[in-house]
């Protein structure tokens, strides 16, 4: 029973952040469109914000800065994972499409985690893939953005490899690093080292409310919050199963898209969406052994 329940437990902080992520983009849209930044600018500040929202809430609790080289060692290395995807899919979303760049990376991912991190394909973790990229291409595919443009493949599949060593990386846990400060830490590093490159497309943020308001939403909800409880459900969950809650993201941004920008949905996006739901439901409750 306590195995039933942590594994519950786990996957209902995977799901929320999947589904939390889905809520990023069009945060980070309205942020761009109301302060006119450039992407790259965008995931600066949702990284410097959601790590500051987190580590203030850590430092509020008690909590202290990592004291031990291995967890240094861990939060930079979390950090330069958390810039190098958060940069890469930008790079390819400037070069394909959003379409195209989220479908690759987050189709993508749980391939290269699920090659990384299992030694024998079983036929359950086969199915699940296999219905997350299918779903993936049902949901996301337009006859307007065609298969072969592929400009930004490239920066695509390095967002995928980065998120992917980031769920590889992080499901391993270190004495004295818990999940909330992994982020918070490893955040405002990931946003340091994007600053650098952002700040040539200009980082000026009109101090207005609603620009405030969406910034604050950006850093604190899909990014401190979401990343949290997908760190934590990956210190007791399959790595596999991690990646494959992204998917949720996809989903549920065309999901609200539709429900708060009337964007109508065809027929093949909802098939599409019925698939993903069957593949993750595939994938949490038939889990392959470790």
């Amino acid at each position: 029973m306590t195995t039933l329940s942590t594994r519950a437990r786990s996957s209902a902080a995977l799901v929320l952040a999947g589904v939390l992520w889905g809520t990023g983009g069009l945060a980070g849209s309205l942020l761009g469109k109301l302060a006119g930044l450039h992407p790259l600018a965008v995931a600066a500040y949702r990284l410097l914000v959601g790590g500051g929202v987190a580590t203030l809430f850590v430092l509020l609790k008690g909590g202290t800065l990592p004291r031990t080289a291995e967890a240094a060692k861990r939060l930079l290395a979390v950090g330069a994972l958390f810039a190098l995807f958060q940069a890469s899919y930008f790079a390819a979303v400037a070069l394909s499409s959003v379409s195209i760049a989220t479908m690759t990376t987050i189709g993508a991912a749980p391939v290269v985690v699920t090659l990384a991190a299992v030694r024998k394909l079983h036929r359950w973790t086969v199915v699940s893939l296999a219905g997350t990229l299918a779903g993936l291409v049902l949901l996301r595919w337009s006859p307007d953005e065609p298969a072969h443009l592929v400009g930004g493949l490239g920066f695509a599949l390095l967002a995928a490899a980065g998120f992917a060593a980031l769920t590889l990386l992080t499901a391993k846990p270190v004495d004295g690093l818990e999940p909330l400060s992994t982020t918070a830490f490893g955040c405002l590093a990931g946003g340091l080292l994007l600053t650098p490159v952002a700040s040539w497309t200009g980082m000026a943020l009109p101090l207005h409310a609603d620009v405030l308001a969406a910034a604050c939403y950006l850093g604190a909800v899909p990014t401190a919050l979401a990343y949290a409880a997908y760190l934590r459900g990956l210190a007791t969950a399959h790595p596999v199963l991690g990646a494959l809650s992204a998917v949720l993201e996809p989903l549920t941004a065309a999901v609200l898209s539709a429900a708060f920008f009337g964007e109508r949905l065809s027929g093949t996006a909802w098939c599409g969406a019925a698939v993903l739901v069957a593949a993750l439901a595939v994938g949490y409750w038939r889990p392959e052994p470790r």
